[in-house]
């Protein structure tokens, strides 16, 4: 098995648990604001995020637009009313806190920090609530930098994000370098598009229906292990 030196780790869905941290976030905000909260309301927010957090990876819309756009839609399916930016703004605050793992998150970092190998996280998230969730989870210890693309300028999978992080990583062949991630269309087909090996972590099993081939297919963490 190929061995690497470093490795860019998607945040949500990767190594963060970020199903829970919305439930979480979600559950809090709706009993502050006097919404009922049920599953159903859960099941069309997450339809909606994920389809416009889609059209932000397309560059169809910014991410200022997508903030309040996926509770504009949300509220008028729960027949609800309040002001989109300032609920955003407090949901983001909450999502922060819901600093969940992935199971084998912790392991994973563990073993590759012990080895001297170096982490970084790439991801599309929101600054705030990435900060957050980095400074205050246990993986913290283990992580050299992490790279959000509201700083960046570009979100993955424009292979411009992927150039900014490597101009700022120790200088490393590409081939010493793996991306692991759970989008396809984000974090492996940008890990191609940047010349890097990449690893897609399906932890459920999905099959892929994309034209999009990652070199490596995990469904734990600890799989991981096999690259160290």
């Amino acid at each position: 098995m190929k061995k690497y030196d470093i490795f860019l780790f998607d945040a949500d869905g990767t190594l963060y648990d970020y199903d829970r941290a919305e439930e979480q976030a979600l559950k809090t905000m709706f009993a502050r604001c006097g919404f009922v909260y049920t599953e159903k309301a859960r099941k069309i927010y997450r339809d909606i995020n994920i389809e416009v957090w889609s059209s932000f990876e397309r560059g169809e819309m910014t991410k200022d637009e997508l903030q309040t756009i996926r509770f504009t839609l949300l509220f008028g399916y729960i027949g609800v009313s309040y002001d989109e930016a300032e609920f955003n703004k407090q949901y983001l605050a909450e999502l922060g806190k819901g600093t969940f793992l992935i199971g084998g998150a912790f392991e994973i970092c563990e073993y590759i920090a012990s080895r001297g190998k170096k982490i970084y996280i790439v991801t599309n998230g929101l600054l705030a609530t990435q900060h957050a969730r980095i400074k205050y989870s246990l993986i913290k210890n283990f992580i050299t930098d992490f790279f959000v693309s509201e700083v960046v300028g570009f979100q993955k999978p424009d292979v411009r994000y992927f150039e900014y992080v490597f101009e700022r990583i120790p200088p490393a062949a590409k081939e010493n370098i793996l991306i692991v991630g759970d989008s396809l269309t984000a974090d492996i087909a940008g890990g191609k598009r940047a010349g890097i090996d990449t690893c897609w972590f399906n932890e459920t099993g999905a099959k892929n229906q994309t034209n999009i081939r990652p070199d490596y297919e995990i469904n734990k963490l600890p799989e991981i292990k096999n690259f160290v």
